[in-house]
């Protein structure tokens, strides 16, 4: 099937001072994905802008945001819906953060504040075996970095759902729900620039949780292979747009 759409479901929008020196999340996700960026749409699902019904022909993406899933936002109850509708048609689906948790919440795990608290900073994510085998993953090391920031986590996994890996806080680091929906709690279009900022945008906010942000900063790392995972989504089913169409 050919599909030539690339929708960002944009979840929320960063502090003020993060958007001044990095811009907004449909920058970030343009930047990675740039050979699809003539085709990327945003909206702004957190400000009550429409979906398009969901269809075969576009692939979509979930960003993170700022909300919290378990408080069931009228905003976000109608994005699940929708993602329950775009499942039930084989629609691509790709969920970063909050939308790795909202997917499983939409079709049927639990979400709540992780007992152990915050993940944030550039932790180490492990294959499973099931990752290991996934073609999704294929040629990726057994254990690779990424950027995270999450308080609340995915509690329990949809009846179905498989982990490909995990990091020593949270077991649900990527879940397949199906063939054209999986899902990341960490962030694969976060650059080192913009962990770091983050982690120093909170850092009384990490302080007051015993947490040691100059910690955090030193060991921000890049990571590709993470970053990778979503563009080989997105190649996975949708073909670049020629310069010019």
């Amino acid at each position: 099937m050919t599909r030539n759409r690339l929708l960002l479901v944009q979840t929320g929008t960063p502090p003020a001072a993060i958007r001044e020196e990095h811009g907004d999340l449909p920058h970030w996700f343009r930047t990675l994905l740039a050979p699809w960026q003539a085709q990327l749409t945003a909206v702004r699902v957190f400000e009550d802008e429409p979906l398009p019904a969901p269809d075969r022909q576009t692939v979509a993406v979930l960003t993170g945001s700022w909300a919290m899933v378990s408080d069931r936002q009228a905003w976000s109850e109608r994005t699940a819906d929708w993602i329950r509708q775009a499942v039930a048609i084989g629609m691509p689906l790709f969920g970063v953060c909050y939308g790795h948790q909202l997917m499983a919440h939409a079709l049927g795990g639990e979400v709540a504040y992780h007992p152990a608290g915050r993940e944030s900073g550039s932790k180490t994510i492990a294959l499973s075996p099931w990752g290991v085998d996934d073609p999704l993953l294929s040629g990726l090391p057994a254990t690779f970095p990424a950027h995270l920031s999450h308080l609340q986590t995915v509690t329990r996994l949809p009846e179905g759902a498989t982990v490909l890996a995990a990091s020593s806080h949270d077991p649900h680091q990527i879940v397949r729900y199906g063939p054209q929906a999986v899902s990341t709690q960490f962030h694969p279009e976060f650059t080192a620039p913009i962990a770091r900022s983050l982690i120093r945008y909170r850092e009384a906010v990490l302080q007051a949780e015993g947490i040691d942000p100059q910690q955090l900063h030193d060991e921000v790392q890049e990571s590709p292979q993470a970053a990778a995972i979503l563009t080989r989504f997105v190649s996975d089913f949708l073909t670049p747009d020629a310069p010019g169409h």
